[in-house]
Formats: structure tokens, sequence, C-alpha cells
């Protein structure tokens, strides 16, 4: 039975916070006693989710490419929370579908750039005040594709693939400080961030997942709560596959 107060004074950064996995996860921490802090770029889905939410939400609008954007937004939020417990690295984007020798350079960068920059951008701008407070529990949403690699998504594939290197060596250097740093790797989820690939591609990637369907955002919500809640204590630079069977390893 989940404890509806395992957040209680708890304070959560959520980036990619304002929808899909991010918006749905800050809902349960919110549910259990937590107050959390949207980040994202979109300053009117912020407004709409922190409606949502009530009084226990707060937002920042950024782009977590930019380091000194992450860098400012750091003490903002922890202003805002009291103090920062929790990170949950859930933005991201798709990048295009492309053979690797057709690839456009720019986007390979942007890619690069939020799913992997900004992630790197967030984790080390965020893990002083954990370490100030002593606790910390951090969650970098990864993906399937990351450890098996997906045809045509050759960037996403690769950046996926770094966040869990740099989770896994994250993990070790502050395993002596109580804070966990732990990954997910889903398989396809039915969020918006569908709307960035091709028909093809979606058709493929279901094809691959034993159970026959997407995952939803309820079921990567439920165990990104229980990698940052304080049941979390001797698990780090662990990856939880969410795959639906896919996984091989």
């Amino acid at each position: 039975m989940v404890d509806l107060t395992r957040f209680s004074g708890r304070g959560a950064v959520i980036t990619g916070g304002a929808s899909g996995i991010g918006l749905r996860t800050a809902e349960r921490i919110v549910s259990e006693g937590g107050t959390v802090c949207l980040w994202d770029i979109d300053p009117s889905r912020i407004d709409e989710a922190k409606e949502k939410l009530g009084p226990k939400a707060h937002g920042i609008a950024l782009d977590i490419a930019d380091p000194a954007a992450v860098a400012a937004a750091a003490p903002q939020a922890a202003e805002h929370l009291g103090k920062i417990d929790i990170l949950i690295c859930s933005a991201g984007i798709a990048g295009k579908n492309a053979l690797v020798v057709d690839y456009p350079i720019e986007e390979w960068q942007r890619v690069f750039a939020i799913n992997v920059h900004g992630l790197f951008y967030c984790n080390r701008f965020i893990v002083p005040f954990m370490k100030t407070n002593g606790y910390g529990r951090i969650v970098n949403v990864a993906s399937i594709a990351g450890k098996e690699g997906n045809p045509t998504a050759s960037a996403y594939s690769a950046a996926k693939a770094a966040v869990i290197g740099l989770t896994k060596s994250l993990g070790k250097e502050l395993a002596k400080d109580n804070i966990t740093v732990n990954a997910i790797t889903p398989a396809t989820v039915d969020t918006p961030i569908l709307a960035q690939v091709s028909q093809a591609h979606i058709d493929y990637m279901l094809s691959k997942i034993p159970m026959g369907r997407f995952g939803t955002v309820d079921e990567i919500a439920s165990i990104i709560t229980w990698l940052a809640s304080p049941e979390c204590s001797f698990t780090t630079g662990a990856v939880f596959d969410v795959s639906g069977g896919r996984a091989t390893y």
C-alpha cells in the first residue's frame, strides 16, 4: 500500500514537468504530500499545470539546454521549495527519423543539447543543494533505445545511452552522500512526444514490445515516484526497465 504522506516536507524539481510523464509524476508527488517546481520551456503550459496542481506547485520557464538558465533556476527553485530533495529529469525530444548517413548534423546537435547536455546541467547545478541538505533522490529518464538502439533514431538512441552512463557515474560519486541516482528506460509511452516521430517508426517500436501495447504515463510515474521516495535507500546507479518485456538485458 502506497504511503500517501511519503513526500511530506519534500521538494521536487521536475524538468518537462508541465506535460506527459513529468506532469503525472508531479501530480503523484503533490498528492502524497510533496511540493513541486516544474521546469518547462513553455510558460503557458506551466500556468495550466500549476492551476491543475494547486498551491503546492511552482514553475520556472527555461530552456535546459542553456547552462546559465539552469544555473539561475536552481537557487530559484530552492527558494520556492524551501529545499530541493528530488530531481526528476523527464524533459527531452525525439529528434528526426533518418539514417545515420543522412542524419542532419544540426538536428543531432539539438537532440544532444537537450537530452544529454541539458540533463547534465540539471544534475550538476542541483546536486550541491542536495549535498548541503544531506539528502537527495535523482531520477533520470532514459529510454530502452539507449540500451538497444533504434534504427533511424540514432541521435535519440545515442543520447539516451549517454544518460545511462552519466547516471551510473554520478550514482557512484554520491553513494556516500545519502543521494541516490537512478535511471529508467521506458519503451514507447503514449505521450505527446510521439507527434515528433514518423508513423513508420511508431509502428516499429510497437512491434518490438512483447505486451503488444505502449506504456502509460501512470505506469512510468509509479516507478519514478518509488525511486524518488525515501524507500529507495539502497539502490543507486541502477537502470530500471519499463518496457513491456522488450528489454533483453
